[in-house]
C-alpha cells in the first residue's frame, strides 16, 4: 500500500483487501475511492414480492426467450440464472 501518511485513499482498509485478493493497484485504489465505497448496494424488491406481471417486463427487458408460458416461479429462476 501506499504511505499512509500521504495516502489519498477513501478506504485504506479495503484497498488492503482489495490488493490481499490479488487485484492490481489502480483497480483496488478505484474501488476504495468510490464514493460508496463499502456500502452495500440498492433496495429492489425481492422477486418473491413482484407480480408475474411485473417479472414478465423484467424477463422482457433482457430478453429471456419462452417468458410468455413461464410461471411465476420459472420466471424468478429465469432471471436469477440470467
Amino acid at each position: 500500500m501506499p504511505d499512509k501518511s500521504t495516502s489519498r485513499l477513501k478506504n485504506p482498509d479495503q484497498y488492503d483487501a482489495l490488493r490481499d485478493k490479488g487485484m492490481s493497484k489502480e483497480k483496488a485504489a478505484r474501488i476504495a475511492n468510490s464514493p460508496k465505497s463499502g456500502k452495500k448496494g440498492g433496495k429492489a424488491d425481492k422477486y418473491e414480492e413482484r407480480s408475474k406481471e411485473e417479472l414478465y417486463e423484467k424477463a422482457k427487458q433482457i430478453g429471456i426467450e419462452g417468458r410468455s408460458n413461464m410461471s411465476k416461479e420459472e420466471l424468478i429462476k429465469a432471471l436469477r440464472n440470467h
